[in-house]
């Protein structure tokens, strides 16, 4: 069992892909497809139970604001995280994979991050947190409830523009049955300027990958951390991403 996880895991991880995934997650995910490889199960079916799974995990977060509660829920949604990534490795070890599949799975994700963000801010709103001056915003302050409005369109609105420039017309490449970060080049930067933009681009982005480090926040006891800088991480990606259109689209 444990030596066709591991033929599995080699034959269908990603090319590119966080560390989190690639030391923990997805080796524990090719146990998970060696299981489900056996039965009727498909890659799509999958990707319905992560989500329902994450609905959990944002329930538990609204319902147990503690930092016990919040272990919980973190727990519950790493356990979601891992059928995640379990349903690509599925497809492709069963040669299923698709357009099709690749857009489902990214709309779940799309999802996931706004359920988050709304999860969080509602049980702030009724546990207290860090707020957004550095100082402690006690529970019921309705600052809590602005920020997750904020928060929401902050998400959705990053998500839209990932999705507006990722599509052929302009991006210029049509996208492929792999992640779009598989498909491009790998070019590595060249000056040192380049290579120093690369690695705070890697960091922002491990940053915004959230399963990788939000279960650290639950043990420090500080998910009210996590949110703002999650928040704050994709207004930044949305800012540089307008600012990009604005210098596209509004040329004289």
């Amino acid at each position: 069992m444990l030596g066709e996880a591991k033929r599995i895991y080699l034959a269908t991880r990603k090319k590119h892909d966080q560390l989190f995934n690639t030391y923990f997650m997805r080796p524990l995910a090719g146990g998970v497809v060696a299981l489900l490889a056996r039965t009727s199960i498909t890659p799509n079916q999958v990707t319905l139970l992560n989500l329902a799974i994450f609905v959990v995990a944002a329930a538990l977060l609204i319902g147990l604001p503690t930092t016990a509660g919040g272990l919980v829920a973190i727990g519950v949604l790493e356990l979601s995280y891992l059928f995640d990534c379990a349903d690509g490795m599925l497809a492709r070890h069963k040669q299923l994979a698709s357009k099709e599949g690749h857009l489902f799975d990214f709309f779940t994700d799309e999802l996931k991050a706004v359920l988050l963000s709304g999860a969080l801010a509602v049980r702030f709103y009724r546990g207290g947190g860090l707020g957004l001056d550095g100082g402690l915003w006690a529970a019921g302050d309705p600052r809590f409830l602005l920020a997750g409005v904020v928060g929401v369109g902050v998400i959705a609105s990053a998500i839209s523009l990932t999705n507006f420039v990722r599509r052929p017309e302009i991006s210029g490449k049509e996208t492929s049955v792999s992640a779009y970060y598989e498909t491009v080049s790998d070019e590595r930067p060249r000056s040192p300027v380049a290579r120093a933009a690369a690695l705070v681009t890697t960091f922002l982005r491990f940053l915004n990958h959230y399963p990788s480090h939000i279960w650290a926040f639950a043990l420090a006891g500080r998910l009210d951390v996590f949110f703002w800088i999650y928040v704050l991480i994709n207004g930044l990606y949305l800012g540089r991403g307008w600012l990009g259109l604005l210098l596209r689209f509004g040329r004289s």
